[in-house]
Parts: C-alpha cells; sequence; structure tokens
C-alpha cells in the first residue's frame, strides 16, 4: 500500500508517499516540498499546487491520501491562504482518484509520538526513527506530510474494523 501524506501551506506544502507491505515497517518511498513564491498572484500559486500535486499522484500512484487538516492560527490571513490551498490539495487528491483522510494535527501527533503536544523537533525525530531515516527529515513540512502519512497507516485499519462491524450490526 502506498499513501501520500501531505502538510497543505501556501508557501509550503509538504508531501511524502510511504509504502507499506504487509507487517514490514514502512518506507519512505518520495518525499517534497511545493514552494510557490509569495510575490505571485494567488490564483498563479494555487495552479501550481494543484498541478504539482497532480503530477506527483500519477508519478507515485499512491493509493490513498492523508493530509493534515487546517490548524487555526491566530493570523487569519495565514489560515485563508492554507484554507485555499488545502482546497486544491483535496480536488487533486479527488481528481486523482485517491480515497481522502484527514487528520487533526493533534491527532497525528498523538498517534505518532503519543503527545499531542509534541514540538516540530520532537516530531521530526519521531519520524525518523520510525522511517528509519539517516537524517532529520527537513524542512518541517516534509516531516509533516510523514507523520500524516504514518498516522494514516496507524488508523485507517482501525476505522474500516470499526466501519465494518458497525455494517454488519447495522448501525449507521
Amino acid at each position: 500500500m502506498k499513501i501520500l501524506g501531505i502538510d497543505p501551506g501556501l508557501d509550503r506544502t509538504g508531501w511524502a508517499v510511504l509504502e507499506k507491505d504487509g507487517a514490514a515497517p514502512p518506507k519512505l518511498a518520495a518525499s517534497g516540498l511545493v514552494h510557490t513564491p509569495k510575490n505571485t498572484p494567488l490564483e498563479k500559486r494555487l495552479a501550481s499546487i494543484f498541478d504539482e500535486l497532480s503530477a506527483l499522484i500519477k508519478a507515485h500512484s499512491p493509493d490513498e491520501a492523508a493530509i493534515e487538516e487546517v490548524f487555526f492560527s491566530k493570523r487569519a490571513d495565514t489560515q485563508a491562504n492554507t484554507t485555499h490551498a488545502r482546497g486544491v490539495i483535496l480536488l487533486a487528491c479527488e481528481k486523482g482518484g485517491l480515497p481522502i483522510s484527514s487528520y487533526n494535527p493533534k491527532v497525528i501527533k498523538k498517534t505518532i509520538s503519543g503527545n499531542g503536544a509534541a514540538e516540530k523537533k520532537q516530531m521530526q525525530r519521531v519520524v525518523q526513527i520510525t522511517l528509519n531515516l539517516v537524517s532529520i527529515p527537513e524542512p518541517d513540512d516534509i516531516a509533516d506530510a510523514m507523520a500524516a502519512a504514518l498516522c494514516h497507516l496507524r488508523l485507517a485499519p482501525l476505522a474500516r474494523a470499526l466501519a465494518k462491524a458497525k455494517a454488519k450490526a447495522g448501525i449507521a
């Protein structure tokens, strides 16, 4: 199974493709950053994010996508821009035929590190250890994308089992 993890942002969108085969630990297949220049008009930046993610989906053929939800900050302009970026990311995944799961940043942190308030450096180190990487993944946008994918690999099987049990019991 291949999971595309995404940390949305207008300036920098981190992405990572993790592969998981049976009981073997997950492996990093590819990762990177979609960067859009600040002085570029919003619509061109969003188009760039959409185009680059669409190309990534085509190139890596992930089975599913795990996307970090927007963190509500004190800066409304940053929040709005991230929400715009997340919208085109969701569209690229939908157009690419990927089932999409969204995870709250605190859920990702708790699932990966055991601490829902983990600092960026702690998360980067845990991701490095979990994926057996030589160095700490940087920038943190890429590490966050890896963490989203790892979170999905851990939680999605439980969600599927719960949905199956509810369906079997006739619970909506």
